[in-house]
Order: C-alpha cells, then sequence, then structure tokens
C-alpha cells in the first residue's frame, strides 16, 4: 500500500486479468439440471476457489480459463466431467442388524458411513426392509449433465497459505455488494 498526497492509501498491486492456474476466482453460478435449478451462490455469495487445484468439478474448471471478471457464460458438463457416471457397485446392501434401532432409516435419508480405518463415506439410502439396507454410495449427481451459468466477479492472487493448503481461506466470501450485480444480471438477461 502507498499514501497518495491526500492521505488516502492505495494498493498499487495489479490484479490478475484472466483465470489461469494459481489464481483465486470468485464466482457466481446457478446450477440445473434437466431446466430445474439444483444449486446457486444466490444465499451464499459468490463460491471462492483456487483454478487448478481441483475445487470444482473438473469440466466447470476446464471451461473457465480465460475468462475476466464481470464475464458471464453457459456451460455444460456431461457426467464423466462432473460427478461421474452412475456406478452400480456402489450400491451396497448392509445387513438392517448393523444399524442402531433407534436410527431412522428410510428411502432418501442421507448418511455418513465409517470404515474401519475411520474414513467416512457419504451415502444415501434407497432400499429398506426387515433384512437389509441397501444405500448408494455414488455422488447425488451422478449420471446428470450439468448446466452453469456463471458470472466471474473477481480474481486475486492466494496467498502462500492458500498455494500451500491448495483451497481458499476466508472467513466470510459473501459480498453484499455482489448481490445487487448478480440479480440485475440474471434479470437483465430474462428480459432479452
Amino acid at each position: 500500500m502507498t499514501k497518495t498526497q491526500y492521505g488516502v492509501e492505495v494498493n498499487k498491486q495489479k490484479k490478475p486479468e484472466i483465470i489461469a492456474d494459481d489464481i483465486v476466482v470468485s464466482m457466481a453460478y446457478i446450477l440445473t439440471i434437466n431446466g430445474e435449478k439444483i444449486d446457486s451462490s444466490d444465499d451464499s455469495g459468490p463460491l471462492e476457489f483456487i483454478q487448478g487445484c481441483h475445487n470444482i468439478v473438473t469440466g466447470l474448471e476446464r471451461q473457465i480459463y480465460g475468462m475476466k471478471i464481470g464475464e458471464s457464460r453457459k456451460l455444460v458438463i456431461a457426467p464423466d466431467e462432473g460427478y461421474g457416471d452412475v456406478d452400480p457397485q456402489a450400491l451396497i446392501a448392509i445387513p438392517r442388524a448393523e444399524f442402531p434401532d433407534d436410527l431412522p432409516l428410510e428411502v432418501g435419508v442421507e448418511l455418513d458411513i465409517r470404515d474401519e480405518d475411520g474414513e467416512v463415506f457419504p451415502a444415501t439410502v434407497v432400499e429398506v426392509n426387515n433384512d437389509i439396507v441397501k444405500l448408494d454410495f455414488n455422488h447425488p449427481l451422478a449420471g446428470e449433465t450439468l448446466h452453469f451459468e456463471v458470472k466471474i466477479t473477481d480474481l486475486r492472487e492466494p496467498t502462500q497459505e492458500e498455494l500451500d493448503h491448495g483451497h481458499v481461506h476466508s472467513d466470510d466470501i459473501h459480498d453484499e455488494d455482489f448481490d445487487e450485480e448478480f440479480i440485475e444480471y440474471f434479470d437483465d438477461d430474462a428480459e432479452k
């Protein structure tokens, strides 16, 4: 930071101009599948991640290289570059007796299953009867084609600590000024 003749501090450091590896990207997004809105950054503010560190799905990361602040795109991500294809071997039947009696097991319930090594795997209950509980260890969006509308809201250099850890360190990524820009951007598109 340097001070101007009026005593105002000005950051003379140049911001990155385009998305490249090892750049922190702030991105507004809407995710739809088969025309249904699945997720968006509306409530939480822009998603922040380090490009090239595999913090987002492969196809999305690949397709945003070279974008600039303020640029928008509509992107389609095939399952093989999203959450993968549905793996039939990831459907596993476990004896009902292995679950606590007081655990509410019904179709659609999401569970975290811990293996012998203590590693946790998310699973969704897809079938329950007196003998077995069938769990699906596929990602809930496996096999789906993802449709993203994205807008790049900011780019910056990562800190050395962020690079060392491979992810953004931020207590509050919500940008109140962004909300109005984001809503205005998509409202303008709807009017066209």
